[in-house]
């Protein structure tokens, strides 16, 4: 690996978690992946989205603040790397979308505070997955809490990602298309993002459609 600090993101159920783990055990990475399991706002949020989301996303933000704090700045003297599976910004991404506009207002003041004492990825790899795949890695996974999650929602989401993650040009970001391949399943699939992944890049957004 050229980076000490790589991030995998994607939409929900883009396969970030299978990714990040993989890369991990293959290079003797530090893994950290994001403990959304134990929110217990999260299936109250997917019932009742207009009542929960406040509380959801700043739960979500104080725990992955707690977390990349800890494990980022502690360090591994025996891993090589350190590998997530989520962003800090991942939290002002779906607040963007969730929350009521003076809730979001009040949510950046937050964001913005926490954000300036963590520090950056080195490289943040982003897997771009339609909603109609979306929709079927998440029916697969067997999550009770994500069954009603709908396409509409998911490209939300996706279109929020975009929007942020384009813009940051004094950074090395990777858009990858994985639409046509199975990188969990396919070895063949899976050394192809890794060879992405390898390069040594310039600060830019750099996109890439992978067949």
């Amino acid at each position: 690996m050229n980076y000490n600090f790589i991030t995998i993101e994607g939409n929900i159920g883009a396969g970030k978690t299978s990714l990040a783990t993989r890369i991990a055990e293959q290079f003797n990475g530090k893994l950290i992946l994001e403990q959304f399991e134990e929110n217990a706002f999260l299936p109250k949020f997917y019932k009742d989205p207009e009542k929960y989301a406040f509380p959801l996303e700043l739960s979500f933000l104080a725990a992955r603040y707690h977390q990349l704090k800890q494990e980022i700045t502690s360090g591994d003297l025996f891993k090589s790397f350190t590998i997530s599976d989520y962003f800090i910004a991942k939290s002002l991404i779906f607040a963007s979308k969730t929350l009521q506009d003076d809730e979001y207002e009040l949510y950046k003041k937050l964001f913005s505070i926490i954000n300036t004492t963590l520090p950056k990825p080195d490289l943040l790899v982003y897997l771009y997955l339609n909603t109609k795949n979306l929709k079927r890695n998440i029916s697969k996974r067997g999550r009770e809490y994500e069954k009603d999650i709908d396409e509409a929602y998911l490209q939300k989401i996706q279109s929020a990602y975009l929007h942020y993650i384009e813009k940051l040009h004094d950074s090395v970001v990777l858009i990858v298309d994985t639409n046509k391949i199975d990188f969990v399943n396919n070895g063949g699939d899976y050394e192809k993002i890794l060879e992405l992944i390898s390069r040594k890049y310039n600060s830019g957004v750099y996109r890439f459609n992978i067949e």
